[in-house]
């Protein structure tokens, strides 16, 4: 008997894509609808929380100074040619405000967080303890991606506003040990150019880099198979396609942002 050949629409590849994009706008509009729905694991939220953000501080803090120091003098000697010194503070205020604050977070936690979230979640679905918790009348769902989804939506944001700040202490520390500026100028220099556009965008776009770190963590964790080669390509792929996605919607976002300020 002729084995029956398996037809594509395209190809495997562009097809498996394609259901790939289908499964996961499938999981994001399942959060969406149970995120809504009793009954609400505030506790676990909040044990995400102290997860996602305080665990985090450490490493947040020390990149975020660095950040703020090396910027600052990289940019010192472009300005030392035209004399303008004196625009580095509001200079780094916008870059760190706008965009390296945010835009470092996302990085860092996409690296920490999503990598364990996929772990996590693809080692118990791999040991079969999602399936255990369904049969227990436990909705594994709402209890594991919702969760960690909504924490890392609502910490992310606290440490981008929190690195930018610790940036600014870094490039405060870099300007004053050149030209001794007091604490109150700098910061006042700096804050002068910022907006309520640029933090509206920067909250706007941590929100959305938290979501995508939590909710493609859960999705290649949630969807593990192959044992424990799985829980680890689940792990991979989660930072890979998270930081691939952060970058897309920086560009969009930027975008959106200067249509505004245009208009």
């Amino acid at each position: 008997m002729a084995k029956k050949v398996r037809q594509y629409v395209f190809s495997k590849g562009v097809d498996g894509t394609f259901i790939g994009v289908y499964d996961a706008c499938r999981f994001i509009g399942m959060f969406f609808k149970q995120v809504f729905k009793p009954p609400y694991h505030f506790r676990k939220v909040i044990d995400q929380c102290f997860e996602v953000g305080l665990k985090s501080l450490p490493l947040i803090t020390l990149t975020g100074f660095v950040t703020g120091v090396v910027f600052t003098k990289q940019s010192r000697p472009s300005l030392e040619v035209f004399g303008a010194t004196s625009w580095l503070p509001s200079l780094i205020s916008i870059a760190l405000v706008r965009a390296l604050g945010p835009l470092v977070t996302a990085l860092i936690c996409a690296g920490k967080v999503g990598s364990s979230i996929g772990a996590e979640l693809g080692s118990m679905k791999v040991t079969e303890q999602i399936d255990a918790m369904e049969v227990s009348a436990i909705n594994p769902f709402k209890y594991l991606v919702v969760s960690r989804t909504l924490a890392t939506t609502m910490m992310v944001p606290v440490l981008s506003l929190y690195c930018s700040f610790v940036g600014l202490m870094g490039a405060f520390v870099n300007v004053h040990a050149n030209e001794t500026t007091s604490f109150a100028n700098f910061f006042q220099s700096g804050f002068s150019d910022i907006s309520f556009t640029d933090i509206f965008s920067s909250i706007t776009k941590s929100i959305v880099f938290g979501f995508t770190i939590g909710i493609v963590g859960c999705y290649k964790g949630y969807n593990a198979s192959q044992g424990t080669r799985g829980v680890g390509k689940a792990a991979n792929q989660a930072v890979v396609t998270t930081m691939f996605l952060i970058f897309i919607e920086e560009i969009i976002i930027v975008q959106i942002t200067n249509w505004i300020r245009f208009f």
